[in-house]
């Protein structure tokens, strides 16, 4: 029997637990998000004011709309990429290890693409070429830059083996 066909035969849907925990990053991400939606709500009035509520306290939070931006879409399409995942992990056909290396490079992915973005609207970098390149140079962005290079990898990790489960799905259910 041949290594593909041994593995497909091994191979098994993903678990119930790690469908669940894949959806529970997602929302975590949504809360993330959120969270970062008022920072930029707060940047964007120089102040924490909650009306009717009697808050109004001066603050200075860098105001770049498009990092925050990012910083916000990124928390939402990254739980909505670990949501669907979850939900769509019963379609996947891999082995145990498989699995495993499959659920680390997706939550690596959804989180260190997004995490860095708060810091990048925070320190007024882009985190795009080590030592600045067109965007404004420091330690952060350096810092930024490398914690960048995780999920690039996992990423490809994550869609390799979700196309591979899916494809070894759609082959035993013929």
């Amino acid at each position: 029997m041949s290594q593909e066909a041994q593995a497909t035969n091994d191979a098994a849907s993903m678990a119930g637990r790690m469908r669940a925990f894949l959806f529970l990053n997602g929302i975590g991400l949504f809360v993330l998000a959120i969270v970062i939606g008022w920072i930029w709500f707060f940047a964007l009035l120089g102040r924490v004011v909650l009306w009717p509520l009697p808050i109004d306290v001066p603050v200075s939070i860098p105001d770049d709309g498009r990092a925050w931006r990012m910083a916000h879409m990124e928390g939402i399409t990254q739980g909505l990429m670990l949501m669907a995942l979850g939900l769509g992990g019963q379609f996947m056909r891999l082995t145990r290890k498989q699995f495993a290396w499959f659920f680390w490079s997706a939550l690596v992915t959804a989180w260190l693409f997004t995490v860095p973005t708060i810091f990048n609207a925070m320190f007024g970098t882009r985190g795009l070429a080590f030592g600045g390149g067109p965007f404004k140079a420091g330690l952060a962005n350096d810092v930024i830059y490398l914690f960048g290079w995780p999920p690039v990898v996992a990423v490809h990790i994550m869609l390799g083996l979700a196309a591979l489960g899916v494809w070894r799905h759609i082959r035993a259910s013929e």
